[in-house]
């Protein structure tokens, strides 16, 4: 278990709902894939390391919960503006995702 936080730590987090605008493997990385998502601000990138999870195109329209105030990064040579939440269990890795249709923003409380 991770140390505790307070919860001014956790609430600088701007957890958000995005959709999956497109999605594609990473030329140079065997475990990551690039998504276009639309975090309610317009379009940006992402970099995911759940290649080998799911297929690219099978991600096209879904909804998922991102880190949408993460510090930008450049990742193998492509820039990351985020990051998707997931569940790993062992070599299984799992998509958080609300459980209804969101707008595109819409703020996790």
């Amino acid at each position: 278990m991770k140390p505790e936080i307070s919860y001014k730590d956790f609430s600088a987090l701007d957890l958000r709902v995005a959709t999956v605008l497109s999605a594609r493997e990473h030329p140079n990385a065997d475990k990551l894939l690039l998504l276009r998502i639309d975090a309610g601000e317009g379009p940006k990138q992402i970099v995911a390391g759940i290649r080998g999870h799911y297929e690219p195109e099978a991600l096209v329209g879904r909804q998922i919960i991102v880190v949408d105030n993460l510090e930008e990064a450049i990742l193998r040579g492509e820039e990351s503006r985020g990051m998707l939440l997931a569940a790993g269990d062992g070599d299984k890795v799992v998509l958080l995702k609300p459980d209804r249709e969101c707008p595109p923003g819409t703020p996790i409380k």
